[in-house]
């Protein structure tokens, strides 16, 4: 018998099994590495820029439509089926990156895929949220499962940096021993194993979701066939009376900005430590598992808090920090730190660099987690697939703006750290625009089984 605790355990699996595209692909060990593909920091952040873009008005157009047949057929582990096959794909396709004969658009193409399964396969297991927890207790079961994510993203790093991926200066890997499966340095391969090492861990660990996470009957579904035909004449009814549900419709808005300003920061995050302060990717490496610890710790208090204050207040707090730590990051450089002078061989860049590491990592955690829960709260539990399938379109129908303009900046200004400014106008427009959202309180009555 598959409890409902083996149900949740089985939803938590998978942010742990996909938090390493994020951790490893996209933020900490493939991103800074697409520099010493392409020679030029500002060369590697401007084609990043433009990849991460146009990926994300991929996802923003199918999401939608996407949720829409899922909520229609009551179907969504086909899905999810299908876009975990994209993931491990496109992960996988990441090895062929060999410097000096690659093929940018292979590598872009491959990247891209892995990063539309997982950002499809997030909206349908997001959905599944209200079927777990009752709404009293929906803060506590989304934080303690980002956190759990976080905790995955931050051993797949210790993985990759403790038995893989090799310090220049030592030849050896963090903790001091040679790359395992006798990778090829001079071919970067103790690099490049990143992208098969993020497909395997994401197809073992979603072995519990699979087992364990099971769809309740949905009563009015329709074949799937009935399901796409049906899925754009009512998709479009939504869309049209949407601007009518005014407390969604403003969240909606707010989180597509302050949303695309966070995933910037991820994105950009090991592109900038390397470009500006010179890290190595071990270095970077370090930062990221100082975030994921941060991130886990927070993430899990911020489902306490959401439960007790409500999401409203958690992402206000949370953006507040994130734009102050935005700010901070501008003014650190080799050079420089918040306008102090220092000298060629200061640490106290590194150091406040890996500080802003570590509030990043814990705010973000923190108003992710509260975020999922305040759609919850917003949408029509009829359509909660369809929502969060908005709500990734809303996601990502800017987020070609944090990369475009992160990218068309700093190509203009050759400048990494102008270059990134674009993020804080993102988190001012998500928090006033939160001005008009209103955090509907727990309806006892709603919700799916206990916690």
């Amino acid at each position: 018998m598959i409890t409902t605790r083996k149900r949740i355990w089985g939803w938590w699996f998978f942010d742990w099994a996909s938090q390493p595209y994020n951790t490893l692909l996209i933020t900490f060990i493939f991103a800074p590495f697409m520099e010493d593909l392409l020679g030029s920091g500002s060369t590697a952040q401007t084609v990043w820029g433009y990849g991460v873009g146009l990926a994300g008005i991929v996802i923003a157009l199918a999401s939608p439509f996407l949720g829409a047949i899922a909520d229609r057929s009551g179907r969504r582990m086909p899905f999810i089926w299908l876009f975990s096959l994209m993931y491990v794909g496109g992960a996988w396709g990441l090895w062929y990156s060999v410097p000096g004969s690659f093929s940018l658009l292979l590598v872009m193409t491959s990247f891209a895929i892995g990063m539309i399964g997982m950002e499809f396969a997030t909206t349908f297991t997001n959905a599944m949220l209200p079927d777990l927890a009752t709404r009293e207790e929906m803060g506590k079961v989304s934080g303690s499962g980002w956190a759990f994510g976080y905790v995955g993203g931050m051993l797949s790093l210790i993985v990759m940096l403790g038995f893989l991926q090799v310090n220049p200066n030592t030849g050896h890997t963090m903790i001091g021993l040679p790359p395992m499966f006798g990778l090829d340095l001079a071919a970067r391969e103790d690099t490049r194993i990143v992208g098969p090492l993020t497909a395997v861990w994401y197809a073992v660990f979603m072995i519990p979701f699979f087992l364990w996470v099971r769809e309740p009957r949905r009563p009015g579904a329709v074949p799937v066939t009935r399901a796409v035909r049906e899925a754009w004449p009512e998709l479009r009814t939504t869309l049209k009376t949407l601007p009518a549900e005014r407390s969604l419709f403003a969240y909606l808005v707010s989180s597509m900005f302050y949303r695309d300003a966070l995933n910037g920061i991820y994105t950009f995050g090991g592109l900038y430590a390397k470009g500006v302060l010179n890290w190595s990717i071990t270095m970077i490496g370090i930062f990221g598992i100082l975030g994921t610890i941060t991130g886990a710790i927070f993430a899990w208090l911020g489902g306490k808090a959401d439960d007790r204050f409500g999401p409203k207040a958690v992402i206000v707090f949370n953006l507040v920090v994130l734009t102050a730590v935005v700010v901070a990051v501008v003014f650190i450089s080799r050079e420089s730190v918040w306008g102090i002078a220092v000298g060629p061989d200061s640490h106290l860049p590194d150091i406040a660099f890996y500080a802003m590491g570590g509030l990043i990592g814990a705010a973000g955690g923190a108003l992710q987690s509260a975020s999922r829960t305040m759609l919850v709260r917003q949408a029509n539990p009829a359509k909660m697939t369809e929502s969060f399938g908005l709500y990734a379109l809303t996601g990502k129908a800017t987020a070609f703006i944090a990369p475009l303009s992160i990218g068309v900046m700093t190509q203009l200004t050759d400048n990494q750290s102008i270059g990134i400014t674009p993020i804080i106008v993102l988190f001012v427009l998500g928090l006033v625009l939160l001005g008009w959202v209103k955090s509907r309180p727990a309806a006892p009555s709603e919700g799916g089984p206990s916690a």
